[in-house]
């Protein structure tokens, strides 16, 4: 028998992606990029999808977050971030089923805030978020456990963002803690800040110390980010007794990818181009850019540009793209910050063939994919949930 030929094969880019090459080295963990997206599904798929949710009526309510591809966001009730999708989801109680193409932790927290008669479906289970993924439950308690021999757990608050696991948002409600969004961020803090000493802030370390130093005049000297897989976070506990805000190491593997190389770039090639970036950017590209802020705060900037402005967005490209497409018509250049074309890859798996099965399915009765979260886990995220909105 001859010897096996080698196959005359060349890997894909999201091949290289899943086999951990191909990363680029000036960027964070986890921000490799596939590159484009595949073509436009089969266009029977938009005649299914509509055809199955006619046949649901009101029984559904369909969110879309902003990154979603537009094949799947042209079927959704409503469009936000992920806090004001759940928030619309339980305002609807009268809806049977929540169809959430958004990421896995968005649908938790829309099975949290709406009612037990509910039941929220996940169109693809695998729809994850690398940055909910970098902080686990048992990480968590070992963190609290190493605050507690250095004697400063009694004075922590803990602050999540939104973008974590029910877990964690449970583990903030257990201990005193809220949860906060890209755009009340500092709200949070403040009341943090009243309550005890120090914040222990999970899991987006670029959210707070944004937040903190441009917003609450603290230094960088007052934050520390703990390492969940060095011993004791690779701090010592003169370190952890003299900081003010404790900062979780994890980030967003989209924003993640942003340097100060792009915003010098694209104001080298674009003359008077506005830089405007989401706060899960690194602080050095965050304090390089003209304006930052949340995805809603970065619509409404855009929405309210003078006719022929240029901007640079640095924040997930869908939205990026779909923004340029709806300005362009005002004469508005908007690009996106990174010369390196890069999608959220978990949202992205949320496309239209998910999409119509799961809708499909419903219409025959049969509830797929669906996201619940235990009785003792939703009580006490629930009450972390409360007391953000209860924030002033």
């Amino acid at each position: 028998m001859s010897a096996a030929q080698p196959l005359d094969v060349q890997p894909t880019p999201l091949a290289l992606l899943l086999l951990g090459r191909e990363a680029d080295p000036k960027s964070e963990r986890g921000v490799e990029c596939p590159g484009d997206l595949p073509a436009p599904s089969d266009p029977d798929l938009v005649a299914r999808a509509r055809a199955a949710k006619e046949r649901l009526g009101e029984r559904v309510f369909v969110l879309g977050h902003h990154y979603q591809r537009d094949e799947v966001i042209q079927f959704a009730d409503v469009t936000g971030d992920s806090f004001k999708l759940a928030r619309e989801a339980a305002a609807r109680p009268d809806a049977e089923y929540i169809v959430f193409c958004g990421v896995h932790f968005m649908a938790e927290s829309a099975d949290i805030l709406t009612g037990d008669a509910q039941q929220v479906v996940l169109p693809d289970l695998a729809a994850g978020c690398s940055m909910a993924d970098m902080a686990t439950a048992e990480q968590v308690a070992e963190c609290w456990d190493v605050l507690t021999e250095a004697g400063v757990a009694q004075t922590t608050v803990p602050v999540s963002y939104m973008n974590s696991s029910a877990d964690i948002k449970a583990f903030t409600g257990r201990h005193g803690g809220t949860i906060c969004t890209s755009s009340n961020a500092r709200r949070a803090l403040d009341w943090a800040f009243q309550q005890g000493g120090k914040v222990l802030f999970l899991p987006d370390q670029h959210l707070g110390r944004n937040t903190a130093v441009r917003e609450l005049g603290l230094s960088l000297d007052d934050c520390v980010v703990y390492n969940p897989h060095r011993p004791n976070g690779g701090l010592t506990q003169e370190q952890l007794r003299d900081a003010k805000m404790i900062l979780w190491r994890g980030h967003c593997s989209v924003h993640g990818r942003f340097s100060l190389d792009s915003v010098r770039e694209v104001r080298e090639r674009i003359p008077g181009v506005r830089v405007l970036v989401h706060p899960e950017c690194k602080h050095e590209v965050v304090s390089a850019a003209d304006e930052v802020g949340s995805t809603e705060h970065i619509i409404q900037a855009l929405q309210a540009a003078p006719r022929g402005s240029k901007w640079a967005v640095g924040t997930e490209l869908n939205l990026v793209r779909r923004l340029a497409n709806r300005f362009a018509e005002e004469d508005k250049e908007i690009v996106f910050l990174d010369r390196t074309v890069c999608f959220c890859s978990t949202m992205n798996r949320i496309d239209l063939p998910h999409l119509v099965w799961a809708l499909e399915s419903l219409a025959d009765g049969t509830v797929v994919n669906r996201i619940e979260v235990d009785a003792e886990t939703e009580k006490f995220a629930k009450l972390a949930l409360e007391r953000m909105l209860a924030l002033p």
